[in-house]
Order: structure tokens, then C-alpha cells, then sequence
């Protein structure tokens, strides 16, 4: 094997490789390609975007689906939408609180782990499939501290809660349709709200607590009451007083901003880490109170209070949120901004539609398309190199099983000539190129080629052109006769040009052994990240099921499953490549060993 040759393999070896890191990437994933179409969403709390930078967390997003939906590309009813994370593979949880595609208007929640300050986050909203059901998880699109969620979607029917604590309103209030995200609930200050004490809503001395609302007052009232509770002693209110919020603990109530206008929407926001209380006005704060909440486990009220004399609120109400943990304030901003009518554009950008064109896409739902679809850009990369090692090695074998055929042929050709020798060693050389090509004369150009493979031909040529040059200058008549040096003189040529021989034999299958070693070592690493990867994406979306794990955990042993790929044809190939060398070489030693006694015998004194 020549220099340039191999230059040229190590060129193809690093050409693979750079192909393999390209077609790895994650643009190509497409989560199952049952689904057509597919949306990008980027939530973006950088400077450029919504500019938070307060911790948020895991949190309910709002997604507002853009005009060029394609409503008729999806099911009449949305229940072919699903959300994925970025990695492609994570599904959401998340649940539609209005989906009308005659109208072209739908809101979904969905949620998204660990949402960070300062940086973008990306999902996926999937639909365009109308062979599956609908898969909705309210419960599982809010977190275990969040104790309530009415969306007053229900139409003439009590409120009901999302999060599947059941704390859904004994009563049913004025629903209205156009609200502040869908459907809301109307108040007048007559239509008293009441939601039971239950163990979810009950408040210990101290508790931390977060309320949130979206409020549009239509009159500004002297004291509306929007929520209300009271145990005893202990009280919490949250109103309005001239178009001021106040939120109220035990009759302290919190200082007052600058009002409010009159029919505008604003996310209303109360949060007590135990000992301070905070009111926050579109996700900025509006006032305190130094003050801890009274352990209460009364029953709730919307649109009143049950102390006499007390008046209701004047409005509309939306999207009511009570947790039993401090939200910090990141949260609420991401809320105020995400939910108002301006966070598609502050918050959030909605890409257009992709649709699924990639290779993958030939693959369909079977297993070997289940596996490819979850690999994990680590393991597209070591599958990657994997098959440039898998090329490399069959390429080796290949051109070493024909050499080393050529190599018997040639040396059996040449064996045949040599058995007839009988006094002159040097009969099968000439002393010019084309008669050591022929063998004097007797080979045809067919037998030639042949002979070009023969090492045993070409140690012979070594030894013939040794004996000949001792030879030069003597006429026909001398006695030819070689010393004991010079027959070891010719031996360690004959020794040398061997091992040239088994050099070229031997070259490049150290590839092989790479190969076999490094074949499944390379792919447990992939496995390894893999799986590692996949528990790292489950714990973050928080929704452990066996579809989620299974895919992830199966693609990742492809990785495992390709190196054994590699590294076992690998060593089928080497151990024979290995004899059929070890054959050759021994054939040469005969040979050397026969010439050099043939040479004693031939020249003795």
C-alpha cells in the first residue's frame, strides 16, 4: 500500500466523519411521522423578548393558535394536537380550553419545564394526524403545588377545576363568551361564587400562598370584594377600591398604587412567603403588607364577601390560580405577559408550518423507524463514525482477501517453475527487466500478472541478482563458487527482502483491530449518553410513563447494536486474514530456507 493511498484513506476516514456529524443534526429530527405537520415555538424571556429576569420555573403556558393554523389540516375536534420539547422526543402535557374550527380560534395550556430568565426556550406543537384520539392531561399540565385553575369555560355550569384536585365551585356563575382568554365569568355583585373548603385548600398559620386572576372592573366601585375568606378571626381579601387593587389580610390591607382604567384587562396577582405579602399588577409589584396568613379552611367566595354589608365587584374575572407555594416573581411576570393579548409578540414567536419532508419520513411507524426517529444527536454521531469504521474495515478485508488470493496464485505459479530448477538458481531471472518479467521466456503476459503478486518471486528476484552480481566478469568457463560469507551475505538480503514482504502484507490491518476493539466501546458510550439523556429529559418534563422511556432507552441500545455491527465481521475477517497471512509467511521462510541450501548445494567449492 502505497503513501498516497493511505493518505488518501485517512482523507475518506475524516470526509465520513464530517458527513456523519452534518446529517446528525437536530433540525432533521421529526418526532413520529404519523404527524404532518408540526410548528416551532419559541418562548423568549431574553432582552429581545419578554426581557425577565427573575427564576420562573415550570409553569402552564398559554398558546394562542396563530392565524395560518390549518384548522382543516387537523381534527374537527384537535385531537391529533400534541406538544414536544425541544429535544424532540419529550411529549408535553397539556390540555385545550377552546378549540373551534369554524370560527379558526383555539387556546391551549401546555407545560413547559423549567422555563429560564434571560434565554429561549423551544416546544413543538404537532397536529395533522386523524387516525388518534385525543390526549389531554389537564391534570398533568400543572404542577403537584397548584391547588386550583378555573378557566370558566363551562357555560351556565359550575366552574371546574383543571388540576384534578377537584375544587370545582358549588355553584355556577354569568359566563361570557370574548373574555380575556375564551370564556370568562361575568361578576355583578349579586351572583356569589361559593367554592368548598377541602383538604387541597386548606391554610395553615403562616402558609405561603399565591392567588392570581385576570380582572376587568366595568364600574369603579367605592370596596368591590372580588375573592374573599374568613374562618374566625383570620381573613383574606383581594378587591378593588376606587380602580386601586388591595389585597386584604385580617383587616391589614396593602398600599395603594395608581389606579386602574375603567374596562381594561389586568392580571391580578397576590403572593405571601409567610411572613411579607406582595401585590403584583401586571407582573410588577403594586404593593405590601407585612403580614402572615391565619390558618383558614372555610368555604371560598367570588364576586362578595360574606361579612354583612359588604359589596360585590363590578366586572369580568378569567383564569383564577391559587397555589399553596410563594410563585417568585418571574413567574407572575411570565404570566401577566404571557397570558395578556401581547404575548404572542413579546413572549412568544409561532413559526410557520413545517411540514414533514425528510428522509424519515419513509420509514413509517415500525420499529426500525421508531428507533431512528428517537435517536438522540449523541448517538447519530457515534452511529455516525460507526459506519465510517464499518466501511473502513470491509474495505480492508476486501482488498486483503484479494491481495493474499493473488499472493497464493502468484506464489504457486512461481513454485511450479521452481521445482524445475536443477544447477542454476539464477534460470527463472534474466539479466534484463522484460526477460525477469517472462522468466526467461516461458511466462505469457497473462502469467505475468500473476506473477507481479508472487513475494516469493520477488524475494527469488532479490537472491538471483545477488548470486549474479558476485558472478559479473566471469567468463563461461570459471567455476562459479560462492564463499561461506557471501552465502551469508545473501541470506540476510533474502531475510530483508521478507520482511518487506510481511510488512505489505500485514499493512493496515491494525484497522481491523480498532475496529474490534473500539467497535463496542464506541457504541456503549452512545448507549450510555443515551439512556443517560432520556432520565434527564423525563425528569425535566416530570411525566414518567413507558412511552416515554421506552423509545429513548431502545434508540440509545442501537448505538450498542451498531458497535457489535462493526466489530464482529470485524473479527471474522481479521482471524482469517490473519491464517491466510501466516500461510504466505511460512511459504516464504520454506522458500528462503530451501534457496539458501539449494545455494550451498548449487556453488559449494
Amino acid at each position: 500500500m502505497t503513501k498516497r493511498t493511505n493518505s488518501n484513506l485517512l482523507k475518506s476516514l475524516f470526509c465520513g466523519l464530517v458527513l456523519a456529524m452534518v446529517m446528525t443534526g437536530p433540525a432533521r429530527a421529526w418526532w413520529n411521522p404519523d404527524w404532518t405537520i408540526r410548528k416551532k415555538i419559541t418562548i423568549d424571556t431574553s432582552d429581545k423578548g419578554a426581557g425577565i429576569t427573575d427564576p420562573i420555573g415550570t409553569t402552564a403556558v398559554l398558546i394562542r393558535f396563530p392565524e395560518d393554523f390549518q384548522f382543516a389540516a387537523a381534527k374537527d375536534d384537535g385531537g391529533d394536537i400534541r406538544f414536544v420539547a425541544a429535544d424532540d422526543k419529550t411529549v408535553l402535557a397539556y390540555h385545550i380550553e377552546k378549540y373551534d374550527s369554524t370560527m379558526g380560534e383555539a387556546f391551549a395550556w401546555v407545560r413547559v419545564p423549567d422555563v429560564k430568565p434571560g434565554a429561549q426556550t423551544v416546544i413543538y406543537l404537532y397536529y395533522g394526524n386523524g387516525k388518534v384520539e385525543r390526549a389531554e392531561n389537564p391534570k398533568g399540565t400543572y404542577d403537584d403545588d397548584t391547588s386550583l385553575v378555573y378557566h370558566f369555560a363551562e357555560h351556565g355550569a359550575p366552574a371546574s377545576d383543571s388540576t384534578g384536585n377537584a375544587n370545582n365551585a358549588q355553584n355556577p356563575g354569568i359566563s361570557v363568551d370574548g373574555s380575556m382568554i375564551g370564556a370568562g365569568l361575568k361578576l355583578d355583585g349579586h351572583g356569589i361564587v361559593t367554592i368548598a373548603a377541602t383538604d387541597s385548600l386548606k391554610w395553615i398559620d403562616g402558609q405561603p400562598m399565591t392567588w392570581s386572576a385576570w380582572i376587568k372592573p366595568t364600574l369603579l366601585q367605592p370596596n368591590g370584594v372580588i375573592f374573599s375568606r374568613r374562618d374566625g378571626a383570620g381573613s383574606f381579601l383581594v378587591g378593588m377600591a376606587n380602580g386601586v387593587p388591595y389585597a386584604e389580610v385580617s383587616g391589614q390591607r396593602t398600599t395603594g398604587g395608581a389606579a386602574v382604567a375603567a374596562n381594561s384587562w389586568h392580571h391580578l396577582a397576590v403572593v405571601s412567603d409567610g411572613s411579607k405579602l406582595t401585590l403584583y399588577l401586571d407582573g410588577a409589584s403594586y404593593g405590601t403588607l407585612s403580614a402572615a396568613f391565619p390558618a383558614m379552611n372555610s368555604n371560598m367566595i367570588l364576586d362578595g364577601d360574606s361579612q354583612a354589608g359588604a359589596t360585590g365587584f363590578n366586572g369580568e374575572i378569567d383564569e383564577l390560580e391559587i397555589s399553596k407555594v410563594a410563585r417568585p416573581a418571574g413567574f407572575i411576570k411570565f404570566a401577566a405577559i404571557g397570558q395578556g393579548v401581547d404575548g404572542d409578540t413579546k413572549l412568544m414567536a409561532i413559526a410557520a408550518d413545517e411540514q414533514q419532508t425528510n428522509w424519515m419520513s419513509t420509514l413509517g411507524s415500525g420499529t426500525l423507524g421508531v428507533l431512528i426517529r428517537s435517536l438522540t444527536p449523541d448517538g447519530w454521531a457515534v452511529i455516525g463514525i460507526l459506519s465510517v469504521m464499518a466501511v473502513i474495515s470491509w474495505w480492508v478485508m476486501f482488498n486483503k482477501a484479494s491481495l493474499l488470493g493473488a499472493t497464493k496464485k502468484g506464489n504457486d505459479l512461481f513454485l511450479k517453475e521452481w521445482r524445475h530448477i536443477a544447477t542454476d538458481l539464477t534460470v527463472l531471472d534474466g539479466d534484463d527487466a522484460d526477460s525477469i518479467k517472462s522468466l526467461g521466456g516461458r511466462m505469457d503476459k497473462k502469467a505475468q500478472r500473476t506473477m507481479r503478486h508472487s513475494p516469493i518471486y520477488r524475494i527469488y528476484h532479490i537472491g538471483a541478482e545477488e548470486i549474479r552480481h558476485r558472478f559479473t566478469g566471469m567468463s563461461n568457463n570459471e567455476a562459479k563458487v560462492l564463499s561461506a560469507q557471501s552465502i551469508h551475505a545473501i541470506r540476510a538480503s533474502l531475510d530483508a527482502g521478507m520482511v518487506r514482504e510481511l510488512q505489505r502484507l500485514n499493512n493496515l490491518m491494525v484497522l481491523l483491530t480498532i475496529a474490534i476493539s473500539g467497535g463496542p466501546f464506541l457504541g456503549l458510550l452512545g448507549t450510555v449518553v443515551g439512556v443517560m439523556i432520556t432520565f434527564a429529559a423525563i425528569a425535566a418534563a416530570g411525566d414518567v410513563n413507558v412511552n416515554a422511556i421506552a423509545p429513548g432507552i431502545a434508540a440509545a441500545l442501537l448505538a450498542t447494536v451498531a458497535g457489535l455491527a462493526v466489530a464482529i465481521p470485524s473479527l471474522f475477517g481479521y482471524n482469517y486474514l490473519t491464517i491466510q497471512v501466516k500461510n504466505a509467511t511460512s511459504d516464504m521462510h520454506v522458500f528462503v530456507d530451501e534457496f539458501v541450501t539449494r545455494m550451498a548445494e548449487f556453488y559449494r567449492p
